[in-house]
């Protein structure tokens, strides 16, 4: 079987940033999968649960409702690994082109005065929600987005290396 593309990013180098994952054509367009890397996958503690279910409602809500980016707007979710969020826009665009569009998504959250759609009616697990720690961890981002936006290495997902045996098989080691 083929590695899928986000487990053929190296886990130990990456940063956090904003990354194209994959560009996939559906139909006759084309939709871009972004990486939005919050944390340092396996050298730092990983996103609260709850301040990431948080985070997913206030920043969906926010994109679902930015007049210039609503309609490119697909899917907003987080990570399974709580290391980053997955979002998917319509067409194809540089990292650093969606880099203030995040970076305004991550500073309403410090806005926000409660979670949007928290109730039972709304919400699959209402009750698993941190309004505080998610404006922590959405400072945090602000703040390290801020800080490094001259860096390449925010916008460009380190790739893994893989060997390839003689007869062309790829080798991977885990």
């Amino acid at each position: 079987m083929d590695l899928i593309p986000s487990f053929s990013v190296d886990h130990t180098l990456i940063v956090p940033g904003i990354f194209v994952s994959r560009v996939d054509t559906v139909g006759s367009g084309t939709v871009t999968t972004y990486d939005i890397r919050l944390k340092r996958p396996n050298r730092e503690p990983v996103i609260d649960v709850a301040a990431m279910h948080s985070l997913e409602h206030i920043i969906a809500t926010f994109l679902r409702n930015d007049p210039d980016w609503k309609d490119e707007i697909i899917y907003w979710g987080p990570m399974g690994c709580l290391t980053g969020f997955y979002l998917i826009l319509k067409g194809c665009r540089p990292s650093r082109e969606i880099y203030s569009l995040l970076l305004n998504a991550f500073k309403s959250v410090h806005e926000a005065v409660d979670v949007p759609g928290a109730t039972a009616v709304n919400c699959g697990y209402c009750l698993m929600h941190n309004l505080n720690m998610a404006k922590w961890y959405a400072s945090e981002f602000v703040n390290y987005l801020v800080a490094n936006a001259d860096k390449p290495e925010i916008f460009e997902y380190p790739k893994a290396e893989r060997l390839v045996t003689d007869d062309g098989r790829n080798f991977y080691d885990s």
